[in-house]
């Protein structure tokens, strides 16, 4: 479920700390002092200095007078990460066709830890609502992919995940209740798909499916979701959820043709 690794002898912890850094960057907080920066990554300010000093050497992050930010130039371990990975070729094709048939929007996910990464979307939507962009990263429990991801857990890590989980009411919707979101996990497993609706953010009814390798486990989630009132969780079953799991198998089939996809989406 992506939880912290024992550290082998060969962890660099220069390179973690400079990653978390990188990773401190975010919607909320755009740009930070070198304060603000080592209160949230947990570093003293020296340890902190050192990372943004070698960050901005090699062209990651920038600064404004005493606020860092980070640069464009980053972008580029993604694109890196996103053609080796070949998402444009294998996944794309299949969220676009989603995209084609009902509108709205689609995407494809992963479980890491507590949430769900994005790592394909497409989407015609233009209201204001929560960014589901490639590499967005979003409260397993609110959302649609993550309840599907969660449903494909053995029970103990489901526990051990409702056990450790920090929920927020993201909405006046949201379920924060461990015992009824595990009723929803396993209404997932049983059912093979899950709905939400203004889990994430007011606006959103989605419905996800399981991504399965050759072995049978889940690796990914797809989903197509639609805004509130306009669509309901049983129309989208109705009529997009056929759609929906002839296109999950047809990425199940590209994985096997495609090794490197099924270890980055499955570990």
């Amino acid at each position: 479920m992506g939880e912290a690794r024992e550290k082998p002898a060969e962890f660099v912890e220069a390179l973690a700390k400079g990653i978390a850094i990188l990773e401190a960057f975010d919607a909320e907080t755009p740009e930070m002092t070198l304060s603000e920066v080592s209160r949230k990554v947990g570093l003293s300010p020296a340890a902190a200095r050192r990372s943004l000093m070698t960050l901005e050497t090699l062209g990651y992050i920038g600064r404004r007078e005493k606020r860092f930010h980070l640069k464009p130039k980053l972008m580029a371990l993604g694109s890196a990460f996103y053609f080796s990975a070949r998402i444009d070729e294998i996944l794309q094709e299949d969220v676009q066709g989603i995209v084609e048939k009902f509108g709205d929007a689609s995407s494809v996910g992963t479980l890491d830890g507590h949430e769900v990464i994005y790592v394909a979307h497409r989407s015609v939507q233009r209201a204001r609502r929560a960014a589901a962009v490639a590499g967005a990263r979003y409260p397993a429990y609110a959302t649609s992919m993550g309840r599907v991801l969660l449903a494909a857990l053995p029970d103990a890590e489901i526990d051990a995940y409702l056990a450790s989980y920090d929920p927020k009411p993201l909405t006046s919707k949201t379920c924060t209740n461990p015992q009824a979101l595990r009723a929803e996990i396993m209404t997932a497993r049983r059912n093979g798909y899950a709905t939400t609706v203004d889990q994430l953010d007011y606006g959103i009814t989605a419905l996800a499916v399981p991504i399965r390798a050759a072995d049978g486990s889940t690796v990914a989630a797809l989903n197509t979701s639609g805004y509130t009132g306009m669509v309901t969780p049983d129309q989208l079953i109705a009529e997009r959820l056929p759609e929906l799991q002839q296109a999950a198998s047809h990425i199940a089939h590209q994985l096997t043709r495609y090794p490197t996809l099924r270890a980055v989406l499955g570990g």
